[in-house]
């Protein structure tokens, strides 16, 4: 080596760290492993306290009677519908996955076996609820319409539990389909044409748990394929595709539902009209972001954009389901109230 020859600067080793860091679809990951953690806790938490609280505050000022367990009775719903979007999202996105061309050989971890135990274990929780509030034995309560339907959703979820545990968790389906049913029997005890509004619901929430908890399961892929943003964009595309039919037939089932069972001179007057206007609004919102998410998917390549938008739509998603579980504990609007 020439004496006028200077030595090789030794790399900087903060400089290999950051060019190390692995990018997904919104960026580098971020330095603070604890804040997305922390962020989801604090979500739930939100959620929790929104189910909670939620029947009281829609019928204050109504003059309606409250339900006993009113808020309680809406937390567990919250967790029901939300372990029904997560496993039917476990089963229909992989069939989205599978055509995908050039996609990494990776795979998300599923979820369907602790959010079906979870779903089966609010169910039990909402027998416990019904015979406290009611005075009956936990026999008795099974022999009430409501209490018998509830027991069914709970073996029904713990099957498919066993279902997703197998080699064909594919046959989760039929068990599914049974809670679906049972839940919309649940949900319209009234005298006026219980099979037809049954029958809306059970559209309704089969479309709206493929659509949350198909997308949180495109969301997570994504982030698992930062890697390959062509394979994920192609993701993406194939979700929006179905997801405007299940808009579609969300919004037909309930405009029908509220039709036949909201009276129009009380959607401002009554607890379920009330709750009602704020989860068309958070539908609103999720409507423009879905819309926001496909254009930029359309006019860049590059799918970070789309991907923070269909996050946002994600999160204002699990606020509907929230919202949801209090429209079902709130009082029918035909009941007749008793005012002071």
């Amino acid at each position: 080596m020439s004496p006028t020859t200077a030595a090789p600067r030794p790399a900087d080793p903060g400089a290999a760290r950051a060019h190390a860091l692995p990018e997904g679809p919104a960026g580098p990951r971020s330095a603070r492993p604890w804040a997305g953690p922390l962020l989801v806790c604090a979500a739930v938490g939100l959620a929790l306290l929104v189910a909670l609280l939620g029947p009281g505050l829609a019928a204050r000022g109504t003059g309606e009677l409250r339900i006993p367990g009113a808020g309680l009775a809406a937390v567990l719903r919250a967790v029901l519908f939300a372990a029904l979007a997560l496993h039917l999202g476990d089963l229909l996105a992989p069939q989205l996955i599978r055509p995908v061309r050039g996609r990494p050989r990776t795979a998300v971890r599923s979820w369907a076996v602790a959010a079906s135990l979870a779903g089966a274990a609010a169910a039990a929780g909402q027998i416990v609820l019904l015979a406290a509030v009611s005075g009956l034995g936990i026999t008795e309560t099974y022999g009430t319409r409501e209490g018998g339907l509830l027991l069914l959703i709970a073996n029904g979820l713990v099957v498919a539990a066993l279902c997703a545990a197998s080699k064909r968790p594919a046959l989760a389906l039929a068990p599914l389909a049974v809670v679906i049913g049972a839940e919309a029997l649940r949900a319209h005890p009234e005298a006026y044409s219980p099979e037809f509004g049954a029958a809306l619901t059970v559209v309704h929430l089969t479309a709206a748990s493929l659509w949350t908890g198909g997308l949180l399961y495109v969301l997570r892929t994504m982030w698992l394929w930062r890697g390959s943003p062509v394979a994920a964009r192609t993701l993406l595309g194939r979700y929006a595709r179905l997801a405007i039919w299940l808009y579609v037939a969300l919004a037909a089932t309930g405009t029908v539902s509220t039709l036949r069972r909201l009276p129009l001179d009380v959607v401002f007057t009554s607890a379920y009209g009330r709750t009602l206007l704020v989860k068309l609004a958070l539908m609103a919102v999720v409507s423009v972001l879905a819309v926001a998410a496909r254009r930029r998917m359309l006019q860049d390549a590059d799918p970070s954009v789309a991907h923070r938008l269909a996050r946002r739509e994600q999160a204002v998603l699990a606020l509907v389901v929230v919202v949801s579980a209090v429209l079902t504990a709130v009082p029918d609007p035909h009941w007749i109230s008793l005012r002071p």
